[in-house]
């Protein structure tokens, strides 16, 4: 039997290998291989109680406990790595180190004697155990029951605020943050920083069942918060709630967040901030002490687990965060515009009296019908009642109305004619408002709908031959008794055209009469 610990206590006292060798009875050789593979393996004195030549052995051997039985040696690094892939199970490494062995003519382990020799050996030599959660496949994220408080610098008075946690269940690794409310804004955004303290994404988010999240959620369907979806969605990972009334399906996170309201919520019970930010900042401080502080029964802390064994597993972030929205429903008015905070936008006519989808961010109001863009406005701030209108969205008729300025007037004027143009320059300058002067040349605008635009040339000449002012009425009526007068003259040359267009007739005579 090799003395482990007694080889490792003598070299920590500084005896010389021949000495040690010598006290023990193990060749200077053997010596010097458990000195540098507990170095390696950092095992350093003095040595915790637990720790007898077995236990030493176990750990930096854990091959010896398995010789001399006749069966196929197991390869805990592969199983470690293999476990860490997504979908990889216990059963599955075990189903294929059986065949390996039946091939190689050995005795493979049975699965319980498998799954305890992995156990142990990822309990002493891993920071993190793979049996039940896999790295980067879960974020666990909940609000903490207890709360912090800061101080107002104008009334003195204390100003709640709520602590939001999400936890890596395989590694531990946590993370807070204090809020003003639990409303969805602060929500997603809890989760946006989280991601960025992790410097990546999990496959799959476990959260509780809350309004801000999940809308509905019964054993045969799930709906999710719109918001909540579509920023699950721009990190390509799925949000599935944990079942009602069922805590241990997000057990890591409610276990952290007892730790949490411990070692940072109380921790901060005599610290004195003035602002959210300044909050925040002292928190961080005490995260950061929570996820360095080392683990009770095995090696290393949250951070180093995080680093070691689950932050390559995590998917990269996108290029640019998600920025939060809000999700509404509208119905289309009347003049074709929407309502939203006493703003208003226009979606196209053809939509009136439907109901729509409005998503809203800080800049952009974004309109979907079933699924479908309408369209989308710049977000407007300050007085209310503002409208923003495309043109595009406006009947033809509102549309031609809208474009009519003086510029727009006179150019039209020019394309019909001379005289229309004195007509609409002087009704430009005879009105005291530009609005009614447009308004005049609208409806004279809309003559051309009946009327060609010769036709509307010649009475604006016949109406300034006849008066100096010129009026929008008079040029109307000239227009209808000219229609009216091409009308009698083309029935008479009609009616002449029978006439003289006829063929063989019979005379008086042939009747009985004279000629």
């Amino acid at each position: 039997m090799i003395h482990y610990r007694k080889i490792l206590e003598l070299n920590d006292e500084g005896v010389s290998l021949r000495g040690i060798a010598a006290s023990t009875g193990n060749s200077r050789q053997k010596v010097s291989e458990v000195i540098e593979l507990a170095r390696k393996k950092g095992v350093e004195c003095p040595l915790e109680e637990e720790m007898n030549d077995r236990w030493i052995e176990e750990f930096l051997y854990p091959e010896k406990t398995m010789e001399g039985s006749g069966r196929q040696p197991l390869d805990f690094e592969y199983i470690h790595k293999e476990l860490a892939k997504p979908n990889v199970t216990l059963s599955l490494l075990h189903h294929e180190y059986e065949a390996g062995s039946r091939a190689n003519n050995a005795i493979p382990y049975s699965y319980q004697s498998f799954v305890r020799y992995y156990g142990n050996y990822a309990q002493k030599h891993k920071a993190t155990m793979r049996i039940r959660r896999k790295p980067g496949e879960i974020m666990e994220v909940d609000w903490a029951g207890s709360t912090l408080f800061f101080i107002d610098r104008d009334t003195g008075e204390k100003v709640k605020a709520y602590v939001f946690v999400a936890t890596l269940p395989c590694s531990q690794f946590s993370y807070a943050e204090a809020t003003l409310s639990m409303d969805q804004h602060s929500w997603i955004n809890a989760h946006i920083h989280a991601y960025e303290y992790f410097g990546g994404v999990t496959q799959i988010v476990v959260s509780d069942n809350l309004k801000t999240g999940v809308t509905k959620h019964t054993s045969r369907e799930l709906v999710l918060n719109p918001t909540y979806k579509e920023m699950a969605n721009h990190y390509s990972t799925i949000v599935m709630p944990a079942r009602v009334r069922s805590p241990k399906d997000k057990a890591s996170v409610e276990g952290s967040v007892g730790t949490i309201s411990t070692w940072i919520i109380a921790a901060l019970r005599s610290t004195h901030c003035f602002s959210i930010e300044e909050l925040n900042v002292e928190l961080r401080k005490k995260l950061e002490e929570f996820n360095q502080r080392p683990f009770t029964r095995k090696e290393g802390c949250r951070f180093s687990a995080f680093e070691e064994e689950e932050k390559f597993a995590l998917s990269p972030l996108p290029g640019t965060p998600y920025k939060i929205s809000e999700w509404r429903t509208a119905k289309v008015r009347p003049d074709y515009h929407i309502s939203v905070d006493s703003m208003f936008y226009s979606v196209p006519y053809e939509y009136i009296n439907q109901e729509v989808d409005v998503k809203l961010s800080d800049d952009m109001v974004v309109v979907y019908f079933k699924h479908m863009w309408l369209t989308s406005h710049k977000r407007l701030y300050g007085r209310f009642g503002q409208p923003s209108t495309l043109p595009e969205h406006m009947p033809d008729n509102h549309k031609l109305y809208i474009e009519h300025t003086p510029e727009v007037a006179i150019e039209w004027a020019s394309s019909i004619g001379s005289s229309t143009s004195i007509v609409v320059k002087y009704l430009l300058d005879s009105y005291q408002s530009e609005r009614q002067a447009l308004q005049s040349i609208f409806s004279l605008k809309k003559l051309e709908h009946r009327y060609t635009k010769y036709e509307i040339e010649i009475a604006c000449k016949m109406v300034l031959s006849m008066t100096g002012r010129p009026t929008v009425k008079s040029i109307q009526t000239i227009l209808k008794s000219n229609k009216k007068k091409d009308a009698e003259q083309e029935l008479k040359q009609n009616t002449e055209v029978n006439e003289t267009n006829f063929g063989f007739t019979r005379g008086a005579s042939y009747y009985g009469g004279k000629e």
